[in-house]
């Protein structure tokens, strides 16, 4: 009987010549690379060098470790990868006013696959135009991510930036208006506040919101006000009901 491996199938390719022509073809897709550790070749020093020339994570891993992730022949190199194709962010600012809701949800470090999926539900419903997520700190796109949403993340565009800050920097100059999601003292009531599209709306960690860089971008904070004496809202319900909220302005 075969083992099982750690990762769904749809997410590992594993070998040296698939991990290549990856690294090559789709590098964007690279979530995570596994090397050998002694391994001391040409082919894993241009891995290496490819890896840093993408901004790709790898990690060296013992024969042990690297069975675990993949029971299979993979000759010393494995790498994860997204469930599904990135969107290229550039041409999603340029697009962004055509979407029936002219509003991308930008994610700051959320980690849970299953907040990212529910959250793509409720944004491809509306007629959102798509989420942005950095390469590094945020949650897997695979196969958990996809089955939260439905199906959703097949069909909404998803992009993929090395840096939010730069990324919203860039939003900023075209002339979209940036919103937080935050329970600062200058937030405001999402159901008052002064909203304009076509938008970004940045929502935060699950536990440490959104870092302070990024935050520095943010126009304007808003929350969802609450009528009882309660904790919070986790990130994909409070996200759910600002993206709402955004569709009800536009009538």
């Amino acid at each position: 009987m075969k083992k099982k491996t750690r990762e769904d199938d749809n997410t590992i390719i594993a070998g040296r010549k698939p991990v290549q022509e990856l690294l090559l073809d789709s590098p964007e897709r690279i979530d995570l690379l596994y090397l050998q550790k002694g391994r001391q070749d040409k082919n894993f020093e241009r891995t290496i060098q490819r890896c840093k020339k993408h901004g790709i994570k790898y990690k060296i891993a013992d024969k042990a470790e690297l069975g675990r992730v993949f029971s299979g022949n993979h000759q010393g190199v494995i790498a994860r990868v997204a469930a599904l194709p990135f969107a290229d962010y550039d041409d999603m600012l340029e697009n962004l006013a055509e979407s029936p809701l002219p509003l991308l949800v930008v994610l700051d470090q959320v980690q849970d696959p299953g907040n990212v999926g529910v959250l793509a539900r409720s944004l491809y419903a509306l007629g959102g135009a798509g989420i942005v997520t950095a390469k590094h700190g945020g949650a897997f796109l695979g196969p958990a991510a996809v089955k939260a949403s439905a199906g959703a993340l097949n069909k909404l565009p998803v992009a993929r930036v090395n840096n939010i800050s730069q990324a919203l920097d860039k939003a900023i100059d075209m002339g979209i208006s940036i919103y937080g999601a935050g329970l600062d003292e200058d937030s405001s009531s999402a159901y008052t506040a002064e909203i304009h599209t076509p938008a970004i709306l940045v929502l935060g960690n699950e536990e440490k919101g959104i870092r302070f860089n990024v935050e520095k971008r943010c126009q304007k904070l808003i929350h969802i006000p609450f009528r009882r004496d309660f904790d919070s809202l986790n990130v994909a319900q409070a996200g759910a009901m600002l993206i709402s909220e955004f569709a009800r302005r536009l009538g």
